[in-house]
C-alpha cells in the first residue's frame, strides 16, 4: 500500500469517529484550548450584553433591561451633532496616513537589515530600531513637547523658530504620523524579519550564480516571500483604520489644534468617562466598530481577488 493510500485510510477512520472520541483521544490538547476560550467568552463575548445601552436610555439605577428603550436616538444625535463629520474627517485622514507612511517603512526596514551581513552590527541595529517601541505613550508625548516647544525645543533651535507645534493644527497630523513612524517601525519589521529568515539560503546562490544584482534578488526572491505577510498585515490594518490611538491623541491635544486633532476615539472618553453619557458613548463607539468591520471585510475581499492570501 502506497503512503498515500495509507494516509487517506487514516483520514477516513479519524472522520468515523465520533466526536467525543476525538476529544478524548487528544484531551490535553483540547484542555490546553480551554483556557484561552473561557478568557475569550469572558472577557470579549460576555461584555457585548453591554451593547443595547446604546439603544436605550441607560440609567444605572433601572439596570440594563429597566431603562427606556430609544431605539436609533443616539446615533441620529451623533450624526446632527455640529462637530460630528470633523471627528469622522480627522479620524479617517489620520488614519489614512499613518496607514500611507507606517504600512511600508517595516517592509523596507527588513529588506535592508536583511542584506546586512555583519551580525554583531545587525544585532546593534535591530535593537536600536526595536527600542522606542517600549517606551510609554506619555513619555513620548512629553518628549515631543520638549522636543517642539517655542522656547529652547530641539526643533526650533535647528531652524532658529519659535514655532508652537502643538497649536498649529496643519502640524498635527504630521507629528502624530512622524512620531508614530519613529516608536514602532522598527518593532513592526520583525515578522518580515523573521519571514525571509526561513527563505532558502539555496535561492540566493543560485541568483549570485546567475549574475543577480542586490536588487534582482530582493525583487524576485525577498519581495514574492514578503508579500502573503504584507497583505495579512495590511487587512488586520485596514480592520483598526477608524482607532486612531487614544492615547496620543489626548497627550497631545489642545484647544487650539482641535481642527485636526478631534477624533471620535477622544469624543467617546470625553462623553462617556467625563460627561457619564454612557448611552451616547456607546452608540458612537458602536458606530465606530462597525465601520471597522465593514471596512475588514470589504480589505479582505480585494486581498483575495489579488492575490491567494485570505483574513476572514
Amino acid at each position: 500500500m502506497s503512503k498515500e493510500s495509507k494516509t487517506a485510510v487514516r483520514v477516513t477512520a479519524l472522520r468515523k469517529k465520533s466526536l467525543g472520541s476525538r476529544i478524548m483521544d487528544n484531551w490535553q490538547l483540547y484542555l490546553l484550548l480551554l483556557i484561552p476560550v473561557v478568557l475569550t467568552i469572558v472577557y470579549k463575548y460576555i461584555p457585548m450584553y453591554g451593547i443595547q445601552i446604546a439603544f436605550r436610555n441607560f440609567k444605572a439605577s433601572d439596570g440594563y433591561m429597566g431603562s427606556e428603550w430609544v431605539g436609533l436616538y443616539w446615533f441620529k444625535r451623533f450624526f446632527s451633532s455640529p462637530n460630528c463629520w470633523r471627528m469622522i474627517r480627522n479620524t479617517i485622514l489620520i488614519s489614512l496616513y499613518s496607514l500611507l507612511w507606517t504600512f511600508p517603512i517595516p517592509i523596507i526596514l527588513s529588506l535592508i537589515i536583511n542584506q546586512l551581513r555583519f551580525r554583531r552590527y545587525k544585532r546593534l541595529v535591530q535593537t536600536i530600531l526595536y527600542a522606542p517601541h517600549f517606551i510609554s505613550i506619555m513619555v513620548v508625548c512629553g518628549m515631543l513637547r520638549i522636543f517642539l516647544s517655542p522656547s529652547g525645543g530641539l526643533i526650533n533651535l535647528i531652524f532658529g523658530t519659535s514655532i508652537d507645534f502643538l497649536t498649529e493644527s496643519s502640524a498635527f497630523r504630521t507629528i502624530y504620523i512622524a512620531s508614530g513612524i519613529w516608536q514602532d517601525a522598527g518593532w513592526g519589521c520583525i515578522i518580515y524579519l523573521a519571514t525571509l529568515a526561513n527563505v532558502d539560503p539555496g535561492l540566493y546562490e543560485a541568483a549570485k550564480i546567475d549574475g543577480a544584482s542586490v536588487f534582482q534578488r530582493i525583487k524576485n526572491i525577498d519581495l514574492p516571500e514578503l508579500l502573503p505577510m504584507a497583505i495579512l498585515n495590511l487587512i488586520m490594518a485596514a480592520g483598526g483604520l477608524m482607532n486612531v490611538g487614544f492615547e496620543k491623541v489626548w497627550l497631545l491635544q489642545t484647544d487650539l489644534n482641535k481642527a485636526a486633532s478631534d477624533v471620535i476615539a477622544v469624543y467617546v472618553y470625553q462623553q462617556g468617562i467625563e460627561n457619564a453619557k454612557y448611552s451616547y458613548s456607546t452608540a458612537v463607539g458602536l458606530f465606530n466598530t462597525a465601520v471597522n468591520i465593514i471596512l475588514l471585510l470589504i480589505v479582505n475581499k480585494i486581498a483575495s481577488k489579488v492575490s491567494d492570501v485570505e483574513f476572514v
